[in-house]
């Protein structure tokens, strides 16, 4: 399966959020909806997973076992 990754900084906020997620897409989702909600003020419901689910980008897989 395809990681995704979900980026802060490709989105203008007023707090200037570095926030970077990567994993597995369902679970970058709820991350991503979470944090939207907690920190920059957005209402977490399917409206926002499916909205952030769109923005999703293929991670970078440099990861080594």
């Amino acid at each position: 399966m395809t990681r995704k990754t979900a980026d802060c900084r490709k989105y203008p906020s007023e707090t200037n959020c570095t926030l970077t997620l990567t994993g597995e897409e369902d679970e970058v989702v709820r991350a991503a909806s979470e944090h939207a909600a907690s920190v920059h003020g957005h209402e977490d419901g399917p409206e926002l997973r499916e909205q952030v689910r769109g923005m999703l980008e293929d991670a970078d897989e440099k990861v080594s076992a």
